[in-house]
């Protein structure tokens, strides 16, 4: 065993009391990467703001390099040495790299005015330091979120952090972004910084994690050695059981199946072009392919979000002119979006309110809203997607990741569609709600619906779809079925190694 530099005794947090921690037991070794894993809300987030200062626990110890510390504020997590990174962005958009970095501790000239010059020289000595390409002068907006992502870690770094919390730092991130970040990482543990890492991606955590803990329910479940455990192990700490399978997936012969929707030439310019491709009744078609190759953009414009130039669209073998998304919907097309916060649900209304947005159509007694109907769907779905909420009548923002995205895919399947897309459907879910998604996509394939999945995670794309589009800059890259699929196959396509 290494050198201890964080050690977090018998943590307890409640609210209105519940628990939402119950005795958590977590330490943290000197140049360590620990992976901290649980399902959306078993207590991590909490146990990390308890961390940063910003809830303070009801009962516990909090032990820098063996020495109990009182946490009171985030300036006091600063001064011991302690770093977050927030999943969601907290820089300030329209300032450069150098002035969030140094925001609210300014480096002035000796007349008191901000010696930016300065600044960007020390912000660009530390970016440098970590191998970053990225000048310190460039406004924040204008960089991509894995480039913000590296801005977030190069501030943790100015103040002297020596403890570093990753949240869910790849949930946006391409492959190669993955791989820059990692890079990162490394050298962060060459200068004995030590790390806690938090996603739902298994394979990331085998990759660069020394060890790993998993807490459910706000309690300890255990500690393993990465190199010790194995994925099955972790998912049964996590969900208190054995999943017999991960991907829920029954495949059926779909060479009778008809055909729900065919896209031929469609074009925006800049954006894509020439995709043509089908979706039968019954089939999942993924769509694979890089960060920004234009997967998402094309699945816009097949649902009326975005305007096309050229090109035809079928619903079951008869052309439509899907120009607004209201369109799509009567038509019996649906779309779950990349963006569940953004674009998905209003965060401040109910599950309830959330749930019947779409589909008020179907809850009409001719002009008035038929309040029994509203409810009938509420309820239909709420247990069908085995929604885990205190009551319907709650804000949906108070949900947990994988509790907002089931809402958002009933509200979805409330349309009744005929045709479903799935825009990353499970990003940042834990993995029983994956389960669980991957249960009901299987089911609605099962039943005849045709159904598009859009995923960055090749082990979901290879493992729930027939047949695979890969996309690269906006053009369709290649073709894959289900006997062809294979990581290093998609990604040959996706990277340019084929055409």
């Amino acid at each position: 065993m290494g050198q201890t530099v964080l050690e977090m005794i018998g943590i307890k947090k409640s609210f209105s009391g519940i628990y939402a921690l119950s005795g958590i037991d977590f330490s943290l070794e000197l140049g360590e990467v620990h992976a901290l894993l649980g399902e959306n809300g078993a207590g991590k987030s909490t146990l990390i703001k308890v961390l940063g200062g910003i809830y303070q626990p009801d009962c516990g110890a909090i032990k820098i390099n063996g020495k109990e510390v009182n946490i009171n504020g985030v300036p006091a997590a600063r001064e011991a040495g302690i770093g977050i990174i927030h999943q969601e962005i907290v820089l300030v958009p329209y300032l450069t790299v150098a002035q969030n970095i140094f925001l609210g501790r300014e480096i002035t000239t000796k007349s008191g005015t901000v010696d930016f010059e300065k600044m960007n020289l020390k912000a660009a000595e530390m970016i440098t330091s970590l191998g970053v390409d990225i000048h310190a002068d460039s406004v924040v907006e204008k960089l991509t979120i894995a480039q913000q992502q590296m801005v977030e870690i190069v501030k943790a770094v100015s103040f002297n952090a020596n403890i570093i919390v990753m949240d869910e730092p790849t949930s946006s991130l391409s492959n190669e972004e993955v791989k820059q970040l990692f890079e990162i990482v490394a050298r962060l543990k060459e200068k004995k910084v030590s790390i806690i890492y938090i996603s739902h991606r298994m394979e990331e955590l085998f990759r660069i994690s020394d060890r790993v803990t998993v807490i459910r329910d706000g309690e300890y479940v255990g500690t393993r050695n990465t190199s010790e455990t194995n994925a099955n192990e972790l998912v049964a700490m996590m969900v208190g059981r054995n999943l017999e399978s991960f991907y829920a997936r029954n495949y059926s012969d779909l060479s009778k199946a008809e055909t729900a929707l065919e896209v031929k030439n469609l074009t925006c310019e800049g954006v894509f072009k020439n995709i043509s491709f089908k979706v039968r009744k019954g089939e999942i078609l993924g769509f694979s392919g890089l960060v920004g190759a234009g997967r998402s953009e094309i699945m816009e414009a097949i649902f009326g979000a975005r305007k096309y130039q050229s090109g035809q669209v079928f619903l079951k073998g008869k052309e439509v002119k899907i120009t607004e998304p209201m369109k799509a919907i009567k038509a019996g097309i649906a779309m779950v979006p990349e963006d569940r916060k953004k674009q998905g649900l209003i965060l401040c209304n109910s599950v309830a309110f959330n749930t019947t947005l779409s589909c008020l159509h179907f809850c009409m007694n001719g002009i008035a809203i038929s309040r029994k109907k509203c409810r009938d769907i509420i309820d239909y779905y709420a247990e069908k997607l085995r929604l885990k909420a205190a009551s319907v009548n709650i804000d949906a923002g108070s949900l947990s990741g994988g509790n907002q995205q089931k809402v958002v895919l009933g509200k979805w399947l409330a349309t009744k569609p005929e045709v479903l897309i799935l825009d990353e459907p499970t990003r940042g879910v834990d993995v029983n709600a994956k389960f669980e998604i991957y249960s009901v996509i299987n089911e609605l394939a099962k039943d005849g619906m045709a159904i598009i999945m859009v995923s960055s995670e090749l082990p979901e794309i290879i493992n729930m779809c027939d047949n695979v589009c890969v996309i690269r800059g906006g053009e369709m890259a290649g073709y894959l079925s289900k006997d062809e699929l294979g990581q290093e196959e998609i990604m040959k396509y996706a990277a340019g190694g084929i055409k």
